[in-house]
């Protein structure tokens, strides 16, 4: 009996390509009917490569296996190495984040105060176990204070969840961190005595854009049904699986097992009538509005050097945007040799509203900022504007009841490999595709 995949996204479309390889029938849905990927795409404007999701990958062992067998080796290139150093807003200025806690201590990035915070961290001994619902705020500012969530904790969260660490739950986004503290006490003395266990992974995109993976994999799917919307999914009473499109019959009677692999507030409409109150709870998980703006300046014109990945402004500072990626400093093919390309992100927990504005208006304030914090003095020869209503699923208390369905549900033959249950990250995805297109082979 057959599998349904709902959602072309990159779990999707990793899902399929293990199934197939392992000889097992599936049917893959996706509502477009010439994108796919999901958040993950790119697009070419004349000479500029524009990122519409993730900007660079983790170069994962799951990655690694699919880049070789899609055949995209060769299109593989690595970060510029300018890209390990990040810098932060502080005061108006853009400071280098020091990479590693003795590379704080020894930095005028923090005070004394927070310096001797640090210090004392070391000396912790193991005590009451952390409790669930500790967000990642609480968890940090009674450990080394309000410094730390303000100019480290908060903006991190922004890059990497577009969340609010007020909000954001330990448990839900770095449980090895509850994990350290439990065994240790101490998290900075936890993280020393396992530094080892954990290699730096590559950080790596391809010669046409991240999107070029989903792409190769659409390509080599058989059963890979683009521009076929699913309007319902219904049980039936021997429990079999039938999917509704909006379009015409689905390309099999039934189905044995469901994946899916669509972002929390798609699937849940989809799921009303097969599984209502696990559609209820995917409704309540929280996507916050994003955007993307894309600039590029000709190089004379922009005094800071942009030797990193990019920067992050904390909300302290008071600025629209949370974040800005240089694009063309990781990798350089991306704009004009003469030119530099900078994509700022605005939104996010942190600031829902800050999307609201007109398309014009929201350049134009990017604009204004990058010009006053990186030294700009012309105007951009060319612009670019990325919307996402719902962004990214929020690892919040909303999503606890989700995540905690999930054991249930595959006994119902209902399996999850998008980012509201596997994760944010592409490692994440890719990770949970790959095993549970295994566990589906090995009882086909």
């Amino acid at each position: 009996m057959a599998i349904a995949i709902l959602g072309a996204g990159i779990g999707g479309l990793a899902t399929a390509w293990h199934l197939q390889k392992r000889g097992v029938a599936y049917d893959l849905f996706e509502a477009s009917p010439a994108e796919v990927g999901g958040a993950m795409r790119s697009v070419q404007i004349g000479p500029y490569l524009l990122e519409l999701g993730p900007n660079s990958l983790q170069l994962s062992p799951e990655l690694e296996e699919l880049i070789t067998e899609v055949g995209l080796s060769s299109q593989l290139m690595d970060t510029a190495a300018v890209s390990q150093h990040r810098y932060v807003l502080r005061a108006g200025r853009l400071l280098h984040l020091p990479a590693s806690p003795p590379a704080l201590l020894t930095s005028g990035y923090f005070s004394l105060t927070t310096k001797l915070k640090l210090l004392a961290e070391l000396l912790r001994r193991p005590g009451r176990p952390v409790p669930p619902d500790t967000t990642l705020a609480a968890f940090f500012r009674e450990r080394f204070g309000s410094e730390v969530v303000d100019y480290a904790l908060s903006p991190f969260v922004a890059g990497v969840w577009a969340g609010d660490p007020d909000q954001l739950l330990v448990s839900e986004t770095l449980p090895r961190l509850i994990t350290l503290a439990n065994q240790y006490g101490s998290l900075l003395r936890g993280f020393a005595r396992s530094a080892g266990s954990a290699a730096r992974r590559r950080i790596v995109s391809f010669r046409e854009g991240a999107g070029q993976l989903p792409r190769a994999l659409a390509a080599g799917l058989h059963h890979f049904h683009p521009g076929a919307p699913v309007r319902a999914v219904h049980r039936q009473p021997d429990g079999l699986f039938r999917v509704e499109l909006t379009n015409g019959p689905a390309p099999r009677a039934a189905y044995r097992h469901l994946v899916l692999a669509l972002p929390a507030w798609a699937a849940a409409p989809l799921l009303r009538q097969a599984l209502p109150e696990f559609a209820s709870l995917l409704a309540a998980v929280y996507y916050p509005p994003m955007a993307a703006v894309q600039l590029a300046y000709p190089r004379v014109a922009v005094r800071h050097e942009l030797n990193g990945f990019g920067a992050l402004y904390p909300r302290r500072e008071g600025r629209l945007m949370a974040g800005s990626i240089w694009s063309s400093s990781l990798y350089p093919d991306r704009c004009p040799t003469d030119q530099v390309l900078i994509t700022s992100f605005v939104g996010g927990a942190q600031n829902p509203d800050g999307p609201a504005k007109s398309d014009a208006d929201l350049i134009d304030a990017v604009d204004a900022e990058l010009r006053q914090l990186y030294g700009i003095t012309a105007t951009p020869v060319f612009q670019n504007l990325v919307r996402w209503p719902r962004a990214i699923p929020q690892p919040d208390a909303r999503i606890v009841p989700v995540r905690a369905a999930l054991p249930a549900l595959r006994q119902q033959q209902v399996w999850a490999v998008a980012s509201w249950a596997a994760g944010v990250g592409v490692p994440d995805v890719l990770s949970e595709a790959r095993r549970i297109a295994g566990v589906l082979a090995s009882s086909a």
